[in-house]
């Protein structure tokens, strides 16, 4: 059996849709960015996969992956720090509780 394009995408999908649930679903701000992650992870994989199985686009789609990775790791740091933050001043880590910080 082979793996084709069909299989890359059918997993990307789960991804994406495992993130998006876990971001509608999750009250806690970690849980909500890891399902960010998964999504940026469901698209740099649909990236990888076309790459792989079109060799027009095979550079292009490599280059891009490295940039959605790039991309998700600057996200988790940044979205950490302003979670760490909220938790030192709301002693708390539930995404309701930001409506507070609104100005």
């Amino acid at each position: 059996m082979t793996i084709t394009l069909v299989h890359y995408l059918a997993v990307a999908a789960i991804l994406f849709v495992a993130g998006l649930v876990s971001m509608l679903a999750k009250r806690n701000a970690i849980g909500v960015l890891i399902g960010v992650e998964l999504i940026l992870n469901a698209a740099g994989l649909n990236l990888a996969a076309f790459a792989r199985f079109n060799k027009s686009f095979e550079l292009d789609g490599q280059v891009f992956t490295v940039f959605v990775i790039v991309l998700a790791a600057a996200e988790a740091a940044i979205a950490l720090a302003i979670v760490l933050n909220f938790y030192n001043n709301a002693h708390s880590i539930d995404v309701d509780d930001a409506g507070e910080l609104k100005g």
